[in-house]
């Protein structure tokens, strides 16, 4: 262990020099998201149509497309970043913005070729039924993404004659958005509560192109359209994209120029953001930061070295306290007190950033970010369901991904409320006490027979159903860990199944993937580092420390003490949306690191 414990201090100090580097001018981190191709085509699409209507300059959309023809897998498809294997839903949506080059070359014909080789591969047929049956068939009762991607194939004529192919795109029920915004938890909307635009916009060129034949429904949406934009513009923010996504604002915009509105506000703005997003390579991310989340894992990160001067550490803390919301957010009525992803306008208040950035506080400054904290708590306590889980971003809204309860955001919340429980009045001591017995009772209830947890917000597209078992039984084991669960025999129990399955699913080169048997990454090793080492401080019988001493070495050996630290495509935004972070294997990796080190050595000192 002493050869280890230098190596492991070198790969940590390599590790936190670059952090450090890696703030920005304003003393925070914001980290670099992967370019998509999702996101270019979607982009590409609207930015070709607002050409086509004289409401965009030149100039974006070739380079967009030459960059999805050069980023086209070997096979012929395209995953959503360079890294992803090929999928249905990116390689549909490029090979319809390839539909749109004016005078295709060579090199784009070619691309269109394998494109639609690979389709037939997976289809069987580029039938407009077959591909609307596929499409729907990857994501069920959830219209989020669905719909969208059957809209881009009628805008670009991918299902066939417009008279025919516009009845192929299932109606969205965009009328609902002028209801009060209180009764979408008791609509059940075919789509999740952050995709209400995309409701309006997508269901307006829809009944646009092929009007409702019921002869009372007919005229009340045409009746409300009017109204509904107005819904969807008063949630715009003033960066012009929605959530900072470019594919959510990218399909907003095209259905609304498809659907004669290109003079609309909302097309004015959201083409403004696309233009802005766009990079100098001719792709688009698929968000525009994650400052927010990545601030907070950094400053977890390195919580054990105590590396940032008190100046550095009083600016983290202003900055991660200006990003907490003043007001009732417009996009989901949430009440003042949480924290979104992002610095930017676009960012929606959200459980699992709030509880991020409770806890930076407290490693921050501990009491004194007592009023914001207390209403980060309470805004957090507002969101639990009456299932005892924590969603995404509101309370009852639905069952659809995203709008349910999800255990990583559970674990994540019971995390912050235990770290400011301590310093709570009594009357709030009280609210999280309950709160916690409901969330423990929620997470009892999911955790599966093998003693695993699924989460939301990570998934592993080599992992059976594309999920991330490491990432979520790593989250709960650590919340548990955390929360002292040895005074509650039913949660002890299951704490333990669930640092077992994390000790049975290490991988024979010492790291961790996604789930038994899937390769290894960095930010799941890191992950579950962190959380076998938690468990350890609990642990009777001591059999986690071997598992840790092999993940450290595995750690160490893959980034060559630190130097070497790729990324791999594990994060999950909305719809199976895959992504990375340029800064996640080095976030991750170092926090698990700091937590193994503590528990086989002691504190780095």
């Amino acid at each position: 262990m002493i050869d280890q414990a230098a190596s492991l201090d070198r790969t940590m100090g390599a590790m936190t020099e670059r952090l450090l580097a890696l703030r920005t001018p304003a003393g925070h981190w914001e980290g670099h998201l992967a370019s998509s191709a999702l996101a270019t085509a979607t982009a590409v699409i609207a930015l070709r149509l607002a050409e086509r209507t004289g409401l965009a300059r030149p100039g974006l959309v070739e380079p967009g497309l030459a960059w999805l023809a050069t980023h086209q897998n070997a096979d012929g498809g395209w995953g959503d970043t360079p890294l992803n294997a090929s999928n249905l839903s990116t390689s549909v949506l490029c090979w319809s913005a390839l539909a749109l080059a004016d005078g295709p070359d060579a090199a784009t014909q070619s691309s269109v070729r394998r494109a639609e080789q690979w389709l037939h591969e997976h289809l069987g047929d580029l039938a407009p039924d077959a591909l609307k049956r596929a499409v729907l068939a990857r994501y069920g009762r959830d219209y989020t993404f669905s719909v969208p991607i059957l809209t881009v194939l009628a805008l670009t004529g991918r299902l066939g004659p417009a008279d025919r192919a516009w009845r192929q795109v299932p109606q969205l029920p965009f009328e609902l958005a002028a209801c009060p915004h209180r009764w979408f938890r008791w609509l059940q909307l075919p789509v999740v509560s952050y995709a209400l635009p995309a409701l309006v916009a997508i269901g307006q060129v829809r009944h646009h192109h092929a009007p409702t034949r019921n002869p009372l429904l007919g005229p009340l949406r045409s009746g409300l359209r009017r109204r509904t934009l107005g819904v969807a513009r008063s949630m715009q923010p003033s960066t012009g994209g929605y959530l900072e996504a470019t594919p959510l604002t990218a399909f907003v915009v095209m259905s609304l120029i498809s659907a004669g509105t290109a003079d609309h506000p909302i097309v004015e703005h959201g083409l403004r953001f696309l233009a802005a997003s766009a990079r100098s390579d001719g792709s688009w991310p698929i968000d525009t930061n994650l400052a927010t989340w990545i601030t907070t894992l950094s400053v977890d990160a390195l919580a054990d070295a105590d590396v940032l001067s008190p100046a550095d550490r009083a600016t983290v803390l202003e900055w991660l306290l200006s990003q907490q919301s003043r007001d009732e957010h417009p996009f989901t009525r949430t009440p003042p007190g949480g924290w979104a992803w992002t610095n930017e306008a676009g960012g929606v208040p959200d459980a699992d950033d709030t509880a991020g950035a409770l806890t930076a506080l407290r490693q921050l400054a501990g009491p004194a970010s007592q009023p914001a904290a207390a209403a980060g708590v309470q805004w957090l306590l507002g969101l639990q369901n009456r299932d005892g889980g924590i969603p995404t971003f509101c309370r009852g809204w639905g069952a659809l991904p995203f709008d349910r309860s999800a255990p990583d955001l559970t674990a994540h919340a019971l995390e912050a409320w235990h770290a400011w429980y301590p310093t709570a009045p009594p009357s709030l001591q009280r609210r999280l006490s309950g709160a916690t017995r409901r969330a423990l009772a929620y997470l009892a209830r999911e955790q599966r027979p093998d003693g695993s947890w699924v989460p939301l917000w990570f998934g592993n597209e080599r992992a059976p159903g594309e999920t991330n078992p490491s990432y979520g039984t790593s989250s709960v084991v650590a919340a548990l860990a955390l929360t002292s669960p040895t005074g509650l025999a039913e949660a002890d129990g299951r704490y333990r199944r669930g640092l077992r399955w994390l000790l049975d699913a290490q991988n024979p080169d010492g790291g961790w993937g996604g789930g038994d048997g899937t390769p290894s990454s960095m930010e799941e090793t890191g992950q579950a580092l962190r959380a076998v080492a938690l468990g350890s401080l609990i642990d009777s019988d001591g059999v986690s420390k071997a598992a840790l001493a092999r993940g450290v070495q595995w750690l160490i050996e893959s980034t060559r003490e630190g130097r070497t630290l790729p990324p791999a495509p594990i994060g999950l935004y909305f719809a199976r949306l895959w992504y990375y972070d340029e800064l996640y294997p080095l976030v991750f990796g170092l926090r698990g690191l700091s937590h193994a080190r503590r528990a086989l050595i002691g504190p780095a000192t």
